[in-house]
């Protein structure tokens, strides 16, 4: 039983070696120890607070983003109409405008037409009165072959002539 028991000098110098012991560690390991410890919580403290800094600085992002695809689903959505109106627009403007024209071709068609008209009638008549001219010439040709008929017809046309003028 001697093993179970310590002598008394074991047991002093034990606690010697203990004191010595705990002393540099108290004054060496353990601030070291919970130095780093501390650093460590600092450090998981900071990275916990940079990652909720981070989630909210992603949730304000999110925010942003959907603010901004709204901002351009809009100014989508007035370009779109913007350019239905632009081409009603030009639509109608280029319907005027062949209007327009159209008319004003139509108006010089019908002037020129009118022109060619009455030219053409002016041709006729012309045609007819020198056709009139030479029927007229070859009847009186014919009627008036001899001096007879010529002295009738003259004395004819000044008595009416003169009955004209009574």
């Amino acid at each position: 039983m001697d093993l179970m028991i310590p002598d008394s000098g074991l047991l002093f110098w034990m606690l010697i070696a203990f004191g010595i012991l705990f002393f540099i560690l108290a004054r060496f390991g353990w601030p070291a120890i919970t130095g780093m410890v501390e650093r460590r919580n600092e450090g998981i403290d900071k990275a916990l607070s940079d990652a909720a800094a981070a989630r909210q600085l992603l949730a304000s992002l999110k925010l942003q983003e959907e603010r901004i695809l709204q901002q351009s689903r809009e100014e989508q959505e007035k370009l779109i109409e913007q350019t239905t109106d632009l081409r009603k627009q030009l639509i109608e403007e280029a319907k005027e405008a062949a209007e327009k024209e159209s008319k004003v071709i139509l108006d010089r068609t019908r002037e020129q037409l009118r022109i060619e008209k009455e030219a053409a009638l002016q041709e006729i008549r012309l045609q007819v009165a020198t056709l009139s001219v030479e029927i007229a010439e070859k009847l009186l040709r014919q009627q008036l072959e001899s001096r007879d008929k010529q002295r009738e017809l003259m004395d004819r046309l000044v008595e009416e002539s003169f009955q004209l003028y009574e």
